[in-house]
């Protein structure tokens, strides 16, 4: 009777033990923001196997083996940065393509509740295996792509003009061998007066079926963007730098800086399904640009970086400095995730990121809203001023756990 009695005691132990372990995660009481889904509004979300099983208004915190208290912050999807410089390397005369300008991708992601993060235009058809071998390859965070037009990739200087080093076919061949990291392709900083290097880059675009991001040249005078948007580009091409003001009138403005008016023609490109990305930089941003813009309702489709060593210390800081930046300029908080989450998913064809549905991996952002009082600034120096800023208490990639600030999860499992 004795063994009886212990053999029932066992199950039902070992049955409770499996009914308190049903989840892997469990994030309660937070205000639930997943613009793909429609969802603006406080809700659970449970975690099993390294994806999003159940969203519900109460789901029951024994059913999980990690609860975390969610109570007053925000949760979102793992936020996209989509324009960033991660093909880090050693060597010191090749700029954005192994060299020392770009950053090793898991240092500055996480810790700003960044999931996936793009790398546009550091290698080109020649290096992506070196990138792909030495940077995707080892990084936690998901490592996308925009190959470079250019052969070379981003090594700056000459290597940038070369025309003849921009082969459609060569980078469409090897868009496709590696579809799976290769979500579209880049090209930048060309100076020359003539529309070549775009041309080449929307046909390799149109042979491996995937969008071009143009970070557009520096001709002087420069080329006409309204040729751009409507003549050479196709609907759900990027444009980057949007909001940007070079110095000698070497880019075009989309912001008419005499009327502090958007040009007709900029919106009618973004009706026509021109995307257009921040990509914030150590110059590419002004507030002069900016702000006419977002009182107008002219909003970027994409909300990013432009990360590398000359822009991180700067202006720019952070993706969540930049998405406080246009909270402060009258964006609402849905509208700056969805330019974070679900719309760079869009651009770059990958629909499977960027949202929390069911069954989708689970990559989560978990965010709060300081109070405070801080400054916003730009290149030029221009200051704006607010009493909000976020700041990123947890992220979840793939299902564990890689950054909680203060400890919120129960219990803390170290990594």
């Amino acid at each position: 009777m004795k063994k009886i009695f212990f053999a029932v005691c066992i199950l039902v132990l070992t049955a409770g033990m499996l009914q308190a372990q049903t989840y892997n995660i469990v994030i309660k009481g937070g205000h639930l923001i997943d613009p793909q889904n429609n969802i603006n509004e406080l809700m659970d979300v449970a975690i099993k196997d390294g994806k999003i099983v159940l969203k519900a208004k109460n789901i029951d915190a024994k059913l999980a083996v990690q609860v975390v208290n969610a109570v007053g912050l925000f949760v979102t999807p793992g936020l996209i940065d989509m324009h960033a410089h991660v093909f880090a390397g050693t060597e010191p005369d090749h700029g954005l393509s192994n060299g020392l300008s770009a950053l090793p991708p898991d240092g500055f992601t996480f810790r700003l509740g960044i999931t996936t993060i793009v790398d546009v235009g550091g290698a080109g058809w020649k290096t992506f295996p070196i990138f792909k071998k030495n940077v995707i390859d080892n990084a936690q965070t998901r490592v996308l792509a925009l190959l470079n037009i250019v052969g070379e990739g981003m090594r700056g200087g000459a290597y940038e003009q070369d025309i003849n080093d921009m082969d459609p076919k060569l980078t469409a061949l090897v868009a496709s061998q590696y579809k799976n990291y290769i979500v579209g392709i880049k090209l930048a900083h060309y100076s020359g007066a003539e529309w070549t290097p775009v041309d080449r880059t929307v046909e390799a675009g149109n042979i491996a079926h995937l969008p071009v991001m143009i970070d557009f040249g520096s001709a002087t005078p420069p080329l006409p963007i309204e040729e751009l948007f409507m003549k050479h580009l196709r609907p759900g091409d990027i444009y980057t730098h949007v909001f940007a003001l070079l110095d000698g009138n070497i880019r075009e403005t989309i912001v008419d800086e005499q009327l502090k008016k958007v040009k007709p023609f900029v919106w009618e490109a973004q009706k026509r399904g021109i995307l257009f990305d921040v990509g914030f930089g150590g110059g590419s941003f002004n507030f002069s640009q900016a702000l006419p813009a977002i009182k107008s309702g002219f909003y970027p489709n994409t909300i990013s970086t432009d990360l590398h060593t000359g822009s991180m210390n700067s202006a720019m800081k952070n993706l969540l400095n930049i998405m406080s930046n246009f909270l402060a300029m009258g964006m609402d908080l849905p509208e700056v995730i969805k330019s974070t989450t679900s719309n760079p998913a869009l651009a770059i064809h990958r629909e499977d990121l960027g949202n929390l549905s069911i069954g989708s991996e689970a990559d989560v952002a978990i965010l709060k809203m300081d109070k405070g009082n801080f400054g916003f600034w730009d290149k030029t120096g221009y200051k704006i001023q607010a009493d909000n800023r976020l700041e990123c208490e947890m992220t979840v990639r793939a299902g564990k756990i890689v950054y909680d600030l203060n400890g919120i999860a129960t219990p803390i499992v170290l990594r």
